[in-house]
């Protein structure tokens, strides 16, 4: 049965039969984490930063998303923040930053402090996500999407660097505004646990919650308020558009050295990809 409804963004409804032939690939994206670590630390200034940019335009070109590069500057910094759209009028942004930072500072080996961070969780796993959803959601969802890679998350606190960079100035320059902003950071943690965050949107986070327990993910999605954090979701919030910032924190492994493939999980990427593609195809 074809269930029709307003449809403002110029999306067709899905049939139902449509629905259940959606699914994402927990192992594709478990793969594309373990690409992102072959290029090495993606650090703005760095060949990593540059081949995951080609490799995510790439991707989503194959995938028929429209694709551009939103080259700025912010306190001093250049960002350059992927942008991929589909459909047209009011749109639903999904986020996760691509950058990983620049010293292991939190290592618990002073010797490594000055290394790099692989950046598995913290940075590919939320790009990861993004990708396979790219590719797995049907191209007539019945509202426009933005996918947006954003840049310069993670270096706060070193030399004259500060944080949520890029998605500070994306949404400086944003002119149409998103009516929902859903950001996804260390999602990918083999013993996964997303809490309500302190400064998201309630009611959206009730919306995702409900679609995880929906799907038998509610070890994963804990609806109790745990964490406050500052990350990309911070400038939507400011700028009063309802965001959310899915993310478990209690990740040992945050900004050491010891952030590698083998503390991520297929099914913890997938948890959060049938949540979130769930919650969208709910949205007719």
């Amino acid at each position: 049965m074809l269930i029709v409804v307003a449809n403002l963004s110029g999306c067709q409804p899905l049939k139902k039969a449509q629905k259940d032939l959606v699914e994402f690939n927990a192992d594709r994206a478990y793969q594309d984490v373990e690409y992102q670590l072959s290029l090495g630390p993606r650090i703005p200034g760095t060949s990593g930063h540059e081949q995951i940019l080609d490799w995510m335009e790439s991707e989503l070109e194959a995938e028929n998303w429209q694709v551009e590069r939103q080259e700025l500057r912010i306190n001093g910094k250049k960002v350059i923040n992927l942008i991929a759209s589909r459909g047209v009028g009011t749109y639903i942004l999904l986020g996760a930053h691509y950058d990983t930072r620049i010293l292991a500072d939190h290592d618990p080996e002073p010797s490594l402090r000055d290394d790099p961070v692989p950046g598995a969780n913290d940075g590919a796993s939320g790009v990861a996500v993004l990708i396979e959803l790219a590719r797995t959601l049907p191209e007539n969802l019945p509202v426009a999407i933005k996918l947006v890679f954003f840049d310069a998350e993670d270096n706060g606190g070193i030399d004259d660097w500060d944080w949520i960079l890029g998605s500070r100035a994306f949404v400086r320059e944003l002119v149409d505004k998103p009516s929902a902003a859903i950001i996804v950071d260390m999602i990918g943690d083999a013993d996964l646990e997303v809490y309500y965050e302190r400064n998201s949107d309630i009611a959206l986070m009730e919306q995702i919650w409900q679609q995880a327990r929906n799907l038998g993910y509610e070890n994963i999605f804990i609806p109790e308020f745990k964490h406050s954090m500052l990350d990309d979701h911070t400038p939507f919030i400011e700028a009063g558009i309802p965001a959310v910032d899915l993310i478990d924190f209690d990740y040992p492994y945050w900004h050491t050295t010891s952030d590698t493939l083998d503390k991520v999980s297929p099914e913890s990427l997938k948890s959060i990809g049938d949540t979130l593609t769930a919650w969208l195809l709910d949205k007719e």
